[in-house]
This record gives C-alpha cells, structure tokens and sequence, in this order.
C-alpha cells in the first residue's frame, strides 16, 4: 500500500480535477468563456507527453551504457503512452481551437510542430517493427530517441516563439497565468497536471510489466 501513494495521489487529483474543472467558476473573459476550462485538460495532457517522452530519453541512455534489456522496454512503453497522450493533448486543442479560433486546425507553428512531433515519434515505432533483431533494434530505436526529444523541444517550444502563434505564451501572447488564471483556476490547474502525469506513469509501468512477461515468455518458449 506505501509503495502504490503515489498512484492513489494520482487517482484522487484526477478525480477531483475532473470534478472541480467542470463545477467550479471561471473567470468570464471575452472570446474564451466557459472553453476556458479546457485548460484543465489539455495543459495537463501535454505535459504528461513531455514527461513520459523525457523518462523513455533517460532510459534509452541507461540501456546504451548497460545493454539491460528491461531500460529499453521501459523507454518502448513510455513513448507509446506518450503517444496517446500526445493524440489527447491535440484532441482537446482542436475542440478548443474550434471554439476560440473558429478552426480545429489554423495555420499555426504550435499545432503544425505537435502534429511533426507526433509523427517523429510514431516512426520510432515503425522503426522499431521494422528491425527483427533484438539487439539492433534496442540499440537503434535509443539512439533515435535520444534525438527525437530536443527534435520535440525545438517544435513545441522555440520555433512558436520566434514567430506568430495564437498560443498563449508564443509569438509575444502573454501566457495565461500573467492576466486570467485567478486563484480557483490555479487550485484546479496545478492538481490536473500532478494527477494526470502520475497516471500516466502508472500507465506506461503497466504496460512495461505486461511487455515484460511477453518477453519473458516469449523467451521460454524459443
């Protein structure tokens, strides 16, 4: 029970986000109104993408420097749960975009570089089916790992600010916490982004200890 805290934490704080994002108010600002919510879902699915994709980096340099078999299943399954909560974090934004800027998909740098960062990473998996060999494949698919996350930065996060961008925060738009998350917002905001980063760890060590007993299988039966 000790060992599981934080996996409860997780639970309890996506719950009561959940709960609280679509109750409490907020605060009435022209043209996002009530969409304004959204920032409790989409914010927080990003930044779980983030940190699974750095913890799929680090582990893809611990299994180079050991060839330990179970760093490279870790880093697998951290990119594929990251990959859903990347398809989460442009879902939300594209109903959000639909009602703020009147499309789903505008022309902007944000959008078009999660789009590319999403792609970068599904051909880490394409890359990883297309090799048979274990070894080769582990060794590889890291070192295109170690890559793909600056790749991922350089996107998301420089090349929207060195341009236009409808995101706030990019392309000289203030940030949303410099003129509209009040005191209630940041109660709801910060809980969201622990509880679904937790959660979606616990996700990806799931499908590690399932990946794990396939191969473990796998093995016995060769």
């Amino acid at each position: 029970m000790t060992k599981n805290w934080w996996k409860w934490l997780g639970s309890v704080l996506v719950i009561y986000s959940l709960i609280a994002g679509l109750l409490w108010d907020v605060p009435h600002l022209p043209i996002l109104h009530e969409s304004i919510r959204n920032l409790y879902f989409h914010v927080p699915m990003w930044f779980t993408m983030i940190v699974l994709y750095l913890i799929a980096v680090l582990y893809s340099i611990k299994y180079l420097r050991s060839g330990n078999e179970k760093y490279d299943l870790v880093a697998v399954e951290s990119v594929n749960t990251g990959i859903v909560f990347g398809f989460l974090g442009i879902l939300t934004g594209m109903i959000w975009g639909n009602y703020t800027w009147g499309s789903p998909w505008p022309n902007d740098p944000k959008l078009n570089g999660a789009a590319i960062t999403t792609l970068v990473y599904l051909a880490y998996i394409v890359l990883r089916n297309a090799i048979d060999e274990e070894q080769k494949k582990a060794r590889i698919s890291a070192i295109y790992n170690i890559f793909a996350f600056p790749v991922m930065i350089v996107l998301l996060f420089i090349l929207p600010r060195l341009t236009d961008s409808l995101h706030p925060g990019n392309g000289g738009n203030p940030g949303f916490g410099r003129y509209d998350l009040d005191r209630n917002m940041r109660l709801v905001f910060y809980p969201a982004c622990i509880g679904w980063i937790l959660v979606g760890v616990w996700i990806a060590t799931l499908r590690y200890r399932i990946r794990l007993i396939e191969t473990i299988l796998t093995a016995h039966k060769s």
